[in-house]
């Protein structure tokens, strides 16, 4: 199968395997996992944060910070399509308690002078605003970059209004690589990032938040609070390591065959698309002359996996698993059902 329905689906490298077999093993709960310590302190170094923290997944991640932030009652910023508030089975209203402000972006971006209209007075008729959550990459925009200077912006208000930035940043270092702006300066418009290991970097498992000490102190009696506390977790983040030190610069391959998949795909009769809207390796198409439903049935009839995300909406999601003859083979398919 050439599967596309996401970068999650990557299987890990035998560095990986072989750093997993290897790891050297303690109780990360007592804090004693000297792999785990170490991945700790890269993402940190990397990220420009005084701390991180591992965790088993990037939505454990987003709450958490959501958690550490907010406090019931209160509302919390986001864009419309943004991860947190589409995908993640409304958790932050569940455990954190509070109400989510959604805003509409540009391909993913929010515009500094909306988050400031959208911060609440001070009226006991409103919820007080207690956070403003960031994407970048943003999924559902198409794998958009966010821009820094707009994140920049967004930061600025907020540190007038005393209020704490939260960075989905599952993508980021697909965001680095595409710009070509480290890692580092995205960081620093925020309060807490949070990054996945298991997406385009290839790890099998595991997410990174980081912050303050005093951010993650909090947060990871969070973590505990929600079953995220794990043993010898050494295990996960043996692969993770691997993955900051060899997998990042790669990420430019899957945004390679995602530019050549929009190229293709542009040419064929029967798809609306703009290919200079793909930034990095997400491909979201709208087919004109057969349903979402008919064209993703055919394509897997024929090899290939995708995922429908709106009715007229289809995305393709380059990843370490498929090649430029995998993306020639998804074009000659797409060709022959709609052409």
């Amino acid at each position: 199968m050439i599967d596309l329905r996401s970068d999650t689906v990557t299987l890990p490298t035998e560095a990986m395997r072989k750093a997993i077999y290897e790891a050297e093993l303690g109780d990360d709960v007592y804090g004693h996992d000297p792999t785990v310590n170490r991945l700790q302190e890269l993402a940190a170094d990397l990220l420009g944060k005084e701390e991180a923290m591992l965790v088993p997944s990037g939505t454990m991640g987003n709450q958490i910070a959501i958690l550490t932030h907010t406090s019931p009652g209160t509302e919390v910023i986001l864009e419309a399509d943004s991860h947190i508030y589409y995908y993640e089975a409304a958790a932050a209203s569940v455990f954190a308690g509070i109400q989510p402000r959604p805003l509409p972006g540009k391909r993913g971006s929010l515009s500094a002078d909306l988050v400031e209209w959208a911060i609440r007075e001070d009226d006991i008729h409103l919820p007080p605003t207690s956070l403003i959550c960031l994407e970048n990459t943003h999924n559902r925009a198409g794998g958009t970059v966010v821009p820094l200077e707009d994140m920049q912006a967004v930061y600025q208000v907020a540190l007038k209004h005393n209020l704490p930035v939260h960075l989905d940043g599952a993508r980021i270092f697909n965001a680095a690589v595409a710009s070509g702006v480290p890692v580092k300066d995205y960081a620093a418009c925020t309060t807490s990032v949070q990054f996945c290991l298991s997406k385009g970097l290839g790890a099998p498992v595991g997410s990174i938040i980081a912050g303050t000490h005093q951010f993650i102190e909090e947060a990871r009696r969070w973590r505990k609070r929600l079953g995220g506390g794990m043993r010898q977790a050494g295990i996960i983040a043996a692969a993770g390591i691997v993955a900051l030190e060899t997998m990042v610069e790669r990420l430019a391959e899957d945004h390679a065959n995602a530019r050549l998949l929009a190229e293709g795909l542009a040419k064929i009769k029967g798809i609306e698309f703009n290919p200079e809207d793909v930034d990095t390796n997400i491909v979201i198409v709208k087919p004109t002359t057969m349903s979402i439903r008919q064209l993703g049935e055919e394509l897997e009839k024929r090899g290939i996996l995708t995922v429908a995300i709106e009715p007229d909406r289809i995305r393709f999601t380059t990843n370490k698993e498929v090649n430029r003859a995998d993306i020639e083979t998804t074009l000659q398919q797409v060709k022959d059902l709609l052409g």
